[in-house]
This record gives structure tokens, C-alpha cells and sequence, in this order.
């Protein structure tokens, strides 16, 4: 089993400081289906859920995650890893991380991998409440496609991105 111990692909490298300045910071719940897309103003701003890209394929996905970048600015791409609870790496976080290697070779800013475990579960209980939607109907059929953004991939990116900036102020202030 390869546990994945909290190393640098999970802490704050430098290339935090690149989006300190000018320019967004967007997080990004990576999935087969879906990629959840969150975004924030800066290190100081708050993470909001932005939109939802239904993958097409590898080519695609990328020529719209760039589309999207240039066209908000974004200095910095949170790409979500998603381990299991006890940290080990499964097939998702090598999927993932190749994700994230991509994002970083065609589009050319810097990205960080970034814990996610229970970011899903967590966007689905505050779905629940804001909302009062889950995210599967009681007998476990899939409910209709929402066509709004905010759903359990952005809300999941968002909380994502919220933690991020929580720790990047937490490590600013000396706080833990």
C-alpha cells in the first residue's frame, strides 16, 4: 500500500507567492465526468463556486481549462488530490496528479496538488442545507442535470480552495 505522507506536494511551495499580487487562484475538483471549478480574487479573497466543465476529452478539457485561465487571469490552479481517509494514494490521485502535470506543461502557471478528502461529502451536506437537494435521489438514481454552478463539483472545489487560503493565512499569521 503506498501512503502518501504529508510531503511537499500537499504543503505551500513558493509558487503560492506568484498569486499573492495580481491574479486569481482557481481550484479545481478533478473527476472522470466532471471538473469542479472554484475561483478567488487572491490570497485574500474568498473562494466562491465558479462552474462545472463536463470532460469531452484530454485535448478539450485542457484547450477550455486555458480558455478559461487567460480569460480570468489566474495566476494559480489548486488541482484537488484525493486520497483516502488514510492517506494512502488510490487509481484518482495518479489521475489527478497527471491531471495537474498536463495543467502545468500546456498551460504554464504554476499548479498545486492539495488535499481533498471529504470535500464531497462536505459540498453535499451544504447543498443539503442551503438547498435542500442531495446530489442522488432516495433510490440512488442520479437526479436530472442542473445546469446551474453551483453543484457538488464546484461547492467541493470551493471548499477546496477555502482550506488553501485558510492555511495560507494561517502560516502568514503564525497561526496553526
Amino acid at each position: 500500500m503506498n501512503t502518501a505522507p504529508k510531503s511537499s506536494a500537499l504543503a505551500l511551495p513558493p509558487a503560492s507567492a506568484s498569486a499573492s499580487g495580481s491574479g486569481k487562484i482557481l481550484a479545481v475538483d478533478y473527476g472522470r465526468a466532471r471538473i469542479g471549478l472554484a475561483i478567488a480574487e487572491s490570497l485574500c479573497g474568498i473562494a466562491q463556486p465558479f462552474d462545472v466543465l463536463t470532460r469531452i476529452n484530454r485535448n478539450e478539457d485542457m484547450r477550455r481549462l486555458r480558455e478559461l485561465v487567460r480569460g480570468n487571469t489566474v495566476k494559480l490552479i489548486l488541482v484537488g488530490l484525493p486520497l483516502r481517509l488514510d492517506g494512502a494514494r488510490g487509481e484518482m490521485a495518479e489521475e489527478a496528479e497527471r491531471f495537474a502535470q498536463r495543467i502545468r506543461k500546456q498551460i504554464g502557471i504554476p499548479v498545486e496538488m492539495v488535499d481533498e478528502r471529504l470535500t464531497s461529502w462536505e459540498a453535499e451536506r451544504i447543498l443539503e442545507e442551503q438547498f435542500g437537494r442531495k446530489s442522488k435521489q432516495i433510490d440512488g438514481a442520479p437526479k436530472k442535470k442542473d445546469t446551474s454552478k453551483v453543484t457538488v463539483d464546484s461547492v467541493a472545489a470551493a471548499i477546496i480552495l477555502r482550506e488553501y487560503l485558510q492555511r495560507v493565512e494561517n502560516a502568514a499569521t503564525g497561526a496553526s
